[in-house]
Order: C-alpha cells, then structure tokens, then sequence
C-alpha cells in the first residue's frame, strides 16, 4: 500500500500543493453535502409531519368532544385521518422517534393525552383502505408513486382504537446531486487554477536553481541564477548566487596562493638540483637527483588536486577507446605486461589529459602492485565503463575507502619504488567526480583488483 501511495503521490511540489488543496476541497465538499441532505431531511419532515401531527390532533379532539366525524375503519380521505382496532405502525417499517417527540409535545401543548403515540415511514401502498374505490386509484396509480414513501402517525386513544393521520414524502429530486457536482467543478476551478499557477511560479526558479546546484562542478562554468519567483525564492536564489561569487572568490585566491607556493618551492629545488650536479660522488648524487625529482612529483600531485576546482582545460569529445589504446602503447612501449580489449567506437566529452591521467595512474598501480594490467570498456544505457584487473593482492575489504585518501598507501614506507606519495587516487577520484562519474575499488573473486572508472550518460555519446 506504501508503494503503491508512492507512485500515485505526484513528486513535484505544485503537484502535491494542487493534489493537497483537491483533497481538501473534495473532504470540504463532502461534509457540506452531507449537511446539506441532513438539512433537506429536516424540512421534508417537517412540511410533512407538522400537516399530519395537527390533523391527528384535530381527530383526537373531535373523539374526545364526541363528534369524530368519521366511521370506525375508515376516515376522512381528504384530509388522511383513519380509525382502527390496530395501529397503523408495523414492527416492519421504519421507526420515526423523532416525529413521535415532535407529536407527543404538540399533544400537551394543547392538553391531551393519548395512550400512547407511534410513528413510522413506509411505503403509500401500504396505506390504502381495502375498498373498491382505494383499490382502483392505486391500479391507476403509476407504480413509482405507489411506492413514493409516506409518513404515519398514529395515537391510541382507547382500547382497540386508533387514530391515524399519514402524508405522503415530497419526492426525492436528485437534481440536487448534478448541481453539487456542478458547485464543485466550479470550486475546483476557482481554486485549483490560481493554486496551480502560484506552484509554478514557485517551482519554476526552484528547477532552475536546483539545476544549477546539480551542475556546479566549477565555480569556472557556473552561472548566475536570475532571481524570480516570490520573495522567499528570490531571496534563497540571492543567497545561492552571493555563495557561488564567494567561492569563486575563494577559489581565484587559492590559485594565486598555490601559484605563489609552487614558484617558491621549485626555485630552491631547482638550485638544489644545480648543486647535486656537482658533487662528485656519483651515487650520492643520483640519491639526491632522485630525492629532488620524488619532491617535485610530490608537488606536482598536491598542485593538481588542489586545481582540480579551477580546470584549465576545455571538455572536448574523444574516442575512449583511442585514448586508452594511447596510454596502454606507451606502457607496452616500457616493456609492462598490459593489453586492452577491443572495444567499439565510444566517444565521451571529457577533459583528455585529465582522464588520461587517471588512466595512466590506474594502470601504473595495477603493473606495480599486480604485474600486469587488462583493460576493457563496458557500455550501457547510463554510461560507460572502463574496467582496469590484475592479478596482484588485492586490498583488504575494510580499508578500499582509506586507500582514497591523501596520502595513503597500503605500503607505509614513502619510496617512489614502492608505491609513491598516497595521492595517486585521491587525485583520480576526484578527477573522474569532476565529470560527474564514479571511480570504484573492488577485490575480484578469483584474485586481484578491479578499478571501475564509470563516466555518466551525459557525458557518452
């Protein structure tokens, strides 16, 4: 029931504002038509009732006075007034107790007690006197009218005695169903139209600023959201543009500061450089050559990843499949054990070098820690994937999301010949999110590791 209420639920918010006010409008209805039949039902029965409660006073009064002015078993058919042994009122038909109180009081207002009152509604069929005259009127009587309901009062006023006064329903007029429905289009219209047009209004800039939260990437290829919509939109809209100038702010000033760093840092590397060359012991030296080139990769790696919100580089589309057979050449060109799968043409729009870094980065780690890599492309209605396996040890289940972190490495110690600086994955996550896809660490089931680099459909083509 759940789900099926979650289907049927709209997902929009001027959908459910419109479903909210029908609903209400709908309940809101439904109580007013139900007062309004009560209501109906109350003066039906009275214009009724009131007629015949007076003339089966008028009747009681005139026996009691002597002069009842009518014969015992029949009555005066003019005015619905009959006498009989019995009372009128069968277990079988509808109990009226209301009418009964409304009788009983109007009884002692004038002063007389009967022995007892009864009422009850039933059908005007039931009512006719068994004579010639009555059985020809109800054969000529349409049957929709002999079986219009009709009400009976009656009181006892002696033993084996019984005044009864009876009147007919007024008919049921349905008509009164085809205008509440009419009454309720109409609401529905004068309500629902302006409340559909106000959610619009309101979910419109609400779209256009969520669409724009779902794209921010970089603050670079962002853009400003115009400001529409009622107040408390237009101000969330202003709040959202003033965030999104802040942090390009922030961003252009983080640049000049890395920029300022990386010119600072390489300058005294690159003395140290000039220095090592010309010490003259060959070892020490190329043990400082190596230790000043493993600074500079390092700062390369801490360069890169922290420019990753400022990219450089436009989105072009390439050829997956060429690019990764660029890549895997150049490792085959160093004697790696690497191969790729031929794969059909699959062009995506991204930014080459950085994606080719990530691939260049995966490969290398699966050579290094497993041997060998093989490289395939898998594609799918959503987007593409490509699958990097060795044949290494795989890591431990509980510490692949650790491995995404700066400066990780499953191998502790900080030598280039052995695993690097710990950013090579973190750099190649947050590479692959740039462009909107998901990089993934998974141990495989016959032994090694799978790295899994999806770019989404959008980006496919």
């Amino acid at each position: 029931m759940k789900a099926l209420i979650g289907r049927l639920w709209p997902q929009s918010l001027s959908g459910q504002i419109a479903l909210l006010v029908a609903i209400a409008l709908l309940v809101a209805q439904s109580i007013n038509f139900g007062l309004m039949l009560r209501e109906r039902n109350r003066q039906d029965l009275m214009q009724v009732s009131a007629p015949a409660i007076a003339r089966l006073i008028d009747a009681v009064e005139r026996e009691r006075a002597g002069r009842p002015g009518h014969r015992h078993g029949h009555g005066d058919a003019w005015r619905g007034i009959r006498v009989t042994a019995q009372s009128l009122v069968k277990a079988d038909m509808k109990p009226r107790p209301d009418v009964v109180q409304r009788a009983a009081a109007a009884f002692a207002d004038v002063g007389l007690k009967p022995v007892r009152i009864a009422a009850a509604e039933t059908e005007v069929s039931r009512l006719r006197r068994l004579n010639r005259v009555d059985e020809l009127r109800s054969a000529l009587t349409p049957p929709d009218r002999r079986a219009r309901p009709a009400l009976v009062v009656t009181a006892q006023v002696g033993p084996d005695r019984w005044i009864s006064s009876s009147a007919r329903m007024p008919p049921r007029d349905n008509r009164v169903i085809g205008w509440l429905f009419a009454q309720t289009m109409i609401l529905y219209g004068v309500i629902l139209i302006p409340v559909i047009w106000i959610g619009r209004r309101i979910v419109r800039p609400l779209r256009e600023l969520t669409g724009a939260v779902e794209s921010f990437r970089s603050a670079e290829n962002s853009v400003a959201v115009p400001e529409s919509g009622p107040g408390d939109v237009r101000r969330l809209i202003a709040a959202y543009n003033g965030m999104r100038a802040r942090i390009t702010g922030l961003l252009d000033e983080k640049d000049r500061m890395l920029g300022a760093i990386g010119h600072d840092l390489r300058t005294p590397l690159a003395s140290l450089r000039v220095r090592a060359e010309g010490m003259d012991d060959p070892a020490e030296r190329d043990r400082m050559a190596a230790t000043i080139e493993e600074m500079n990769q390092t700062l390369d790696d801490i360069l890169s990843l922290a420019r990753l919100g400022r990219p450089h580089e436009a989105e072009t589309r390439v050829d997956l499949a060429a690019l990764l057979d660029s890549v895997v050449d150049d490792f085959d060109a160093l004697g790696a054990d690497v191969s790729l799968e031929e794969a059909p043409r699959t062009t995506v729009v991204i930014r080459p070098t950085l994606i080719t870094r990530v691939m260049r980065n995966l490969i290398d780690n699966a050579i290094k820690y497993g041997g060998s890599a093989r490289v395939s492309i898998e594609t799918a209605a959503d987007g593409v994937t490509t699958i990097i396996d060795d044949d290494g040890p795989g890591i431990p289940a509980d510490r692949v999301e650790e491995m995404f972190q700066p400066f990780t490495r499953m191998e502790e110690s900080r030598s280039r010949q052995t695993g690097g600086t710990g950013l090579g994955l973190a750099l190649a996550r947050a590479i692959v999110e740039q462009h909107g896809g998901r990089l993934t660490l998974a141990n495989r089931r016959e032994g090694g590791l799978r790295a899994s680099v999806w770019l989404p459909a959008r980006a496919a083509g």
